[in-house]
């Protein structure tokens, strides 16, 4: 043992003090090491990030949010709402607070709560409102901002959140009490199927990292083997060669550590203040946890030894020289296959598992994606040496191209083996979330061609409800509200025993609006009506129980349990007229009392409910947003929906955006990566390419040689991508109890793998173009 750590020092030592030649072979692979440690330590990081935010939240969590005793009040005791709202698509939170004494609860990130007309807000807010940008929200947002909500307060930096002080809050009007800051939020379990299709997603975007990082340590693999025979001739045998060989990898990789270490710290700090569509985090926060970081300090080295050690074993190194020219042995391809067929076999028999059942153990589903990725990596070698043994003939470019595949096929192949792995994770990740899709992803009643904005809320007054009705109609950019005044209508008697009291729903709008909910053929001001729900008999015979034409019925149920409150009697026409309901914008069935402002005077109503479905004139800029402003204007805490006709599940949105971020961290990762290696390849050829172009060979025929070299291992590549990653998309849609819906999903993916190949090679043609030089001739 300790014969091979000083073998493993000598090789260390080598790498360091081998001249210019030994410190570039050195860099490369610590910068290729370093690259693919970035992106593991920040893979490393999620953890943290997903914990440490989740606590921020429920850190600024008002207790009462989950108390079963409420609170009562006392000197620390404060009243809140929830006042959040949405900007251009930007979804805001915000609280309302009022203290009840001298010293009040305060939320994580500020001093003390904001007085009235004052608000605390998150610096990402602030930096909006004082931008032209925020001018509609600065409207929306009346307070003087006295203060900045600190990290502590906020889940990441580009939040956009508030405090405001309220003068107003009363319990009366909805304020709930709290005394404290710091409950839980419940949160619901990751659905099993999102967590198959999350564990394949890290199988996928990590495991072409860890190949380019097995790819980099072989950097410079050939010039090396020629100097360790310069050893032999001074008494090295065979092992000792092979393992000082192993010494200057483990030293270019633990260079790589230091400088991934480095690049990870930096980019950190780099990419704190950015959000990728709905993902953002401190820079703190991305910490990776202790054991994972341990792991990628210890398996990097680790791996730079094994593959010297393992890649050596076809490399005779002689006294003489090294024996790398010749034919290698040929590539057996039957341990191969079976990586594929055993990943695939292990999905296949997997209990499947459905949307709302239990799924398989997710260390089966790893397994199962690793064995078949990492099966399609080791074929792609055997591929491209079956593939070019029999080429012959063709074009100066061709033939140079080909022989070089013929001779060392494999450097070729494992730079384009992460592009392989990457391209085909992609297809089964795209097929998998493409047939699973319908159940997160579902078709909704609304209808926002006839309105595009819901808003609801109560009010102690008819009149106010009324108000509320035609402010909204008189809001820029709004074409037509659907507005209704609503409250609840009993049948006027005492009832006993387990007798229940008749009740439905008094509903007054214009004639336009009672249009849009009720199959009415025709209507003036002062009608009435009874509307049935269709096509159900019990429902509509319920209704009738009440709404009976000539007779009277209670519009204040607070005086059907109280004796003190008089109650509000009202008489139905005899001439209302049945009618069937119809759905409105938001795809509900309304039903019972329907009457038009003539028949009914709001303000006598104690009560009211009202809500407003408006249509807005999508010329007009920002139309929503003018709409949003009218409703904080009447009540801050009202609730504004967006009508859609499709809905989206939160938790796969979730992973969905998390999957896009991790692909762009990916792909950039494996085109400088291919970039790198295309670099490294062509400074290793630097002298041969010297001599063709010396006795003659144009170029451009070098440079379309390289193309060539770069085209046939990328083809077959992404052929073998397509096959295998098809393969594991069957696989994964069969685990979770789905068929597949798009056998075509593979071309753009293919597509973009292939010019992404493509692309980095024609960046490494100025490089070729210099390393042609004469003076590539030189020797030391």
């Amino acid at each position: 043992m300790t014969r091979r750590v000083r073998e493993l020092a000598l090789g260390a030592k080598f790498a360091f003090t081998g001249g210019r030649e030994g410190w570039i072979r050195t860099l490369l692979t610590a910068l290729g090491v370093g690259l693919g440690v970035a992106l593991l330590f920040a893979a490393a990081s999620i953890p943290h990030v997903n914990q440490a935010s989740s606590a921020r939240g429920d850190a600024r969590v008002p207790a009462a949010s989950g108390s079963k005793k409420p609170f009562e009040r006392s000197d620390s005791s404060v009243l809140f709402d929830m006042v959040g709202t949405q900007y251009r698509g930007e979804s805001l939170g915000g609280l309302l607070l009022r203290p009840e004494g001298k010293h009040p609860a305060v939320p994580p990130g500020l001093s003390a709560l904001p007085g009235p007309g004052e608000m605390a807000v998150s610096p990402a807010l602030r930096e909006l409102l004082d931008s032209p940008k925020g001018e509609l929200l600065r409207q929306r947002l009346p307070y003087e901002v006295t203060a900045s909500i600190g990290d502590a307060g906020l889940l990441d930096p580009t939040e956009l959140f508030f405090y405001a002080g309220s003068s107003t809050l009363s319990q009366a009007g909805g304020a709930l009490r709290t005394d404290k800051f710091g409950g839980e939020v419940q949160k619901l379990p990751l659905n099993p199927v999102l967590v198959a299709l999350t564990v394949v997603a890290c199988v996928v975007l990590l495991l072409p990292v860890i190949i380019f990082i097995a790819t980099a340590v072989r950097f410079g693999g050939e010039r090396r083997d020629k100097r360790l025979a310069a050893l032999r001739l001074v008494g090295a045998d065979t092992g000792m060669t092979r393992w000082i060989a192993a010494g200057e990898a483990l030293a270019g990789s633990a260079l790589g550590l230091l400088l991934g270490t480095v690049l990870f710290l930096f980019g950190r700090e780099l990419i704190g203040g950015v959000r990728f569509w709905s993902f953002a985090a401190f820079p703190a926060d991305f910490t990776p946890a202790p054991a994972l970081a341990v792991l990628v300090l210890l398996a990097v080295p680790l791996a730079a030894v094994v593959v010297t050690l393992f890649t050596m074993r076809s490399v005779a190194v002689e006294p003489l020289g090294v024996v790398r020219a010749a034919k290698p042995r040929r590539r057996r391809v039957w341990w191969r296959l079976l990586l594929p067929a055993a990943g695939v076999t292990v999905l296949t028999v997997s209990p499947k598992a459905g949307v709302d059942e239990g799924v398989t153990d997710p260390n089966l589903v790893a397994l199962g994606a690793i064995l078949t990725l990492t099966g399609l990596a080791t074929l792609l070698p055997w591929l491209v040496e079956a593939a070019v043994a029999r080429l012959r003939g063709g074009p100066v470019a061709w033939q140079l191209a080909v022989r070089r595949l013929q001779l060392g096929g494999g450097t070729a192949s494992r730079a384009v083996a992460g592009i392989t792995v990457a391209v085909a994770g992609a297809i089964s990740l795209q097929m998998m979330t493409t047939g699973i899709h319908a159940d997160f992803v579902r078709t909704t009643d609304q209808d926002p061609s006839r309105a595009q904005i819901d808003v609801t809320a109560s009010f102690p007054s008819g009149e106010r409800a009324q108000r509320m009705i035609h402010d909204f109609r008189a809001t820029k950019g709004v074409e037509a509200v659907i507005g209704t005044v609503e409250t609840y209508a009993t049948r006027p008697g005492h009832y006993t025993g387990g007798q229940i009291q008749p009740t439905t729903t008094l509903t007054v709008g214009d004639c336009a609006t009672l249009a849009e909910l009720a199959r009415i053929p025709s209507c003036r001001d002062g009608d009435t009506f009874v509307v049935h729900p269709a096509d159900d008999k019990r429902l509509s015979a319920w209704v009738d129980e009440t709404a009976r034409p000539g007779e009277v019925v209670n519009l204040d149920t607070s005086s059907d349990y109280d004796s003190s409150v008089k109650p509000v009697l009202w008489t139905l026409p005899k001439s209302a007229r049945p009618v069937l309901s119809r759905p409105d914008p938001m795809g509900e069935n309304r039903y019972g009392i329907f009457a038009t402002p003539g028949a009914v005077d709001v303000t006598k109503l104690p009560s009211a409910e009202t809500k407003a479905m408006i249509k807005v004139d999508r010329k007009v800029p920002d139309a929503d947003e003018y709409v949003r402003n009218t409703a904080a204007a009447i009540d801050p805490a009202m609730t504004v929906r967006t009508i859609d006709n499709v809905e989206r599940d939160k938790q796969y949105a979730s992973v969905q955006s998390g999957l896009r971020t991790g692909a762009i961290a990916t792909m950039l990762l494996i085109a400088l990566s291919l970039l790198v290696s295309q670099i490294e390849q062509l400074r290793e050829r630097r002298r041969l390419l010297s001599v063709l172009v010396a006795f003659g060979t144009r170029r451009s025929s070098l440079a379309l040689s390289v193309l060539w070299q770069t085209a046939v291992p990328v083809v077959l590549g992404v052929v073998l991508a397509v096959a295998g990653g098809t393969a594991l998309g069957v696989a994964l849609l069969d685990m979770v109890g789905k068929e597949v819906t798009d056998w075509w999903l593979f071309l753009p993916l293919a597509g973009t793998g292939t010019v992404a190949v493509l692309v980095v090679t024609l960046l490494s043609l100025p490089p070729l173009w210099r390393l042609m030089r004469p003076d590539g001739l030189r020797t030391e």
